[in-house]
């Protein structure tokens, strides 16, 4: 669909400000010389220090990143023999009319033999009971490419134990959750199942892409997804991937049973069971290529809502599992417990200060004219981002982001002030000890375009918790 004169605006808009800005660094850059002033001296080093820890990890897992498809070969040639084993999907809906359907189809149209399908209905207030009853009247068993589609329809308790009831009328090997605003592609579910040809491995993350990509609160999610999955190949690389999202999360059956199923007191719960299963010793991995279309927010606050959920559900799951950080026990992955876990607690102390730090070096920069640090973090970040983009399985729906590349520093730190008020937040709900509910935010639903993978954006609108 076209966008409206309005959208197409906001775009050009965004655009032309962050390109703005960006020309004015490297235009500065060339034509400043550097005047030292001794007294900044301090906040150069101090930061510095501050700032090495994170830069260290973030170059390991670039460096280590494109070794993810040869490790990747070399594991499937050394681990067990062709394996197709059954596979259940659990679609949790609470108000999902808009896209229920589509998400239904996109799981029955990737034909993977064996394939049970369980749509459990969380106490919807809206059409989708009715939604889901009129698919399955009008797609009789026969019509459903093989698969078993069933429904369960219960009072509303929790998307963790919506899935813990579905999981009770599964049979299949391997367990695979999906949103229900979330389009499967064809080849995702194959893919998926790929990974668990080693014994050892539990639960494996899928390729998460934003779909909806009209507005620039939306490209910048995109961009922000793309850039976050494409580290966890070298989490993968470890098997250390402890953030399996739930719209594109696959389980070993016998490790979902061990687990004792979701813990519902914890609103991320996807979080929560990934890492639970590497503290019990299981092997994570990551499949770039087994892509999941989801729907981001659409507007500020609905992001901003979204955000303090898993920024206050990721807090709850490191205090549950804190005898983890440094653990030295023969189980436990030290990538994971003296890298990824620490760094993550660590990103978020510098976060708390980073308006200050932020400040501290833009006086800096102005007051010794120093912008070459500026310009070469500037070009560094667009060439990495221009090669995660290339080294997408999807680089074709990704191309819009090639005008953001030379912009990719800006968006960070808009994506950052949007984590910062995320974790205030938790933080004074940690402290005062209040639940967080589900929020609403507006939906309009992911259009598939089977032909090039491109979801487009629908018309119709949704509150979705």
């Amino acid at each position: 669909m076209k966008k409206s004169f309005k959208e197409k605006s906001a775009l050009v808009f965004f655009f032309a400000s962050l390109y703005s800005a960006t020309a004015g660094v490297f235009y500065l850059a060339a034509t400043r010389a550097y005047q030292p002033v001794a007294s900044f001296d301090v906040i150069r080093l101090v930061m510095l220090v501050l700032l090495f820890p994170l830069l260290a990890k973030y170059v390991l897992q670039l460096v280590c990143s494109p070794l993810y498809s040869l490790v990747g070969a070399f594991r499937k040639q050394s681990d067990m023999a062709v394996w197709t084993p059954s596979v259940s999907v659990l679609i949790p809906a609470w108000n999902e009319e808009v896209g229920i359907v589509k998400t239904i189809k996109s799981v029955l149209d990737t034909q993977y033999p064996r394939l049970q399908i369980v749509v459990i209905n969380d106490g919807s207030t809206d059409g989708t009971h009715e939604k889901v009853t009129g698919f399955m009247a009008d797609h009789k068993p026969e019509e459903r490419q093989g698969a078993r589609l069933e429904y369960l329809n219960v009072s509303n308790g929790g998307k963790a134990r919506a899935l813990n009831r579905a999981f009770l009328e599964t049979d299949g090997e391997i367990i695979i959750t999906i949103d229900a605003d979330s389009i499967m592609d064809p080849a995702a579910m194959t893919n998926l199942v790929k990974r668990f040809s080693h014994p050892g491995v539990g639960a494996v993350a899928g390729n998460v892409i934003v779909g909806n990509r009209r507005k620039p609160i939306e490209w910048m999610q995109q961009m922000e997804y793309l850039y976050g999955f494409f580290l966890k190949r070298t989490d993968s690389l470890f098997n250390s991937v402890y953030i399996i999202g739930g719209a594109a999360a696959a389980y070993r059956r016998e490790v979902l049973q061990e687990m004792g199923g979701f813990d519902h007191g914890i609103i991320t719960e996807d979080i929560e069971m990934s890492t639970r299963i590497l503290s019990r010793g299981y092997k994570t991995r990551y499949a770039a290529d087994a892509v999941v279309y989801t729907e981001g927010p659409s507007d500020f606050k609905g992001l901003c809502n979204q955000r303090l959920r898993w920024k206050y559900g990721r807090i709850l799951t490191f205090i549950k599992h804190r005898k983890l950080f440094f653990s030295v026990r023969p189980t436990h992955n030290p990538y994971l417990t003296f890298l990824l876990l620490p760094m993550a607690v660590y990103a978020e102390c510098l976060l708390l200060i980073e308006a200050f730090m932020l400040a501290s070096f833009f006086i800096y920069t102005v007051c010794t004219s120093d912008y070459m640090p500026l310009a070469f973090v500037v070009a560094i970040l667009t060439a990495v981002f221009g090669v995660q983009v290339l080294a997408d399985s999807k680089r074709r729906l990704h191309r819009n982001l090639v005008l953001l590349a030379p912009v990719t520093w800006l968006v960070f730190y808009a994506m950052d002030m949007i984590e910062l008020q995320a974790l205030f937040r938790s933080l004074k709900r940690l402290v005062t000890r209040r639940e967080l509910k589900w929020q609403r935010w507006v939906r309009k639903g992911i259009l598939n375009n089977a032909c090039i993978g491109e979801p487009q954006m629908g018309l119709v609108s949704l509150d979705h918790r």
